[in-house]
């Protein structure tokens, strides 16, 4: 539950965050309201659409290479979570500022209204985009227990943050946040990565190497509440394979050289970033 109300915030405080920003440039715009709440549901529209695609997708491989595409789903979450994680370290504060822009043009009549739903549309497109295939594949890798209920405290908390940084016109520093939250993020798409090599080895695809490398179980049960929350939110297993600490390590150490060489802010687009710290 912790994992899922973890990453649902981080979606739900980033899509949040565009959309204040936008609000507050805007402010005085005849109908920005309209135009942004549009946005907002195109984006939650697209979402839904791409959750029934996994859906759909999911039922014609039932019984046929179902771990296969367990494997996939979570792999493909390992991708964009990292993705995510190298993006948002190098261009989330740029991001801010040129959501700023654009709504600052919009009030000084250089752009047009419906970019306001453009600008906003695609931010909470791409950010529940993530989340569908994030809590798909939580739901694949057996972690479902009590996701409605993190995914709920997630959305509660992203919109509560989103509306404080609003009302307080992004005074809040955003960025210890992000750092914090990016870490956990890291432990979490190194976990997923190690059960989709789990899938791998059960589907034949890939050696085990050594079927157990351990076995923690009479230390912490894996079915215990703490080695649950453990597996969920840092794939901890009672009896891992090598194949899937391999997987593991590789995902957590590949994430954190990624975010270090291509998570610096260019030097020319850090005055410019100045107003969100």
């Amino acid at each position: 539950m912790f994992a899922t109300a973890l990453i649902v915030f981080r979606e739900v405080f980033e899509a949040a965050l565009i959309v204040s920003i936008v609000l507050a440039a805007a402010q005085g715009v005849r109908y920005r309201n309209y135009w942004i709440g549009a946005g907002i549901g195109i984006g939650v529209l697209g979402s839904l659409l791409v959750a029934a695609s996994a859906e759909v997708i999911a039922n014609a491989l039932e019984g046929v290479g179902q771990e296969l595409f367990n494997a996939g789903v979570l792999l493909a979450a390992v991708l964009m979570l990292g993705w995510h994680n190298v993006w948002m370290a190098r261009h989330g504060r740029e991001l801010a500022s040129q959501m700023g822009a654009v709504g600052n043009a919009v009030r000084v009549g250089s752009r047009p209204l419906y970019a306001l739903m453009l600008a906003v549309s695609l931010a909470v497109l791409r950010e529940g985009s993530e989340l569908v295939l994030f809590l798909y594949g939580v739901s694949a890798a057996g972690n479902s227990a009590g996701m409605f209920t993190g995914a709920l405290i997630g959305l509660a908390g992203g919109v509560a943050v989103g509306a404080l940084l609003y009302i307080g016109l992004l005074r809040v520093p955003t960025r210890h946040l992000f750092s914090v939250t990016s870490f956990m993020i890291l432990l979490l798409a190194a976990g997923l990565a190690a059960q989709a090599a789990a899938f791998l080895s059960q589907a034949g695809l890939l050696p085990e190497l050594i079927s157990t490398v351990w076995d923690s179980s009479a230390l912490l049960s894996e079915h215990s509440p703490l080695g649950e929350a453990l597996h969920a939110l840092i794939g901890y297993d009672e009896a891992p394979s090598a194949i899937q600490l391999l997987f593991y390590f590789c995902t957590l150490i590949g994430m954190l050289v990624l975010m270090k060489l291509f998570g610096k802010v260019p030097a020319a687009a850090k005055p410019a970033n100045n107003a969100l710290q």
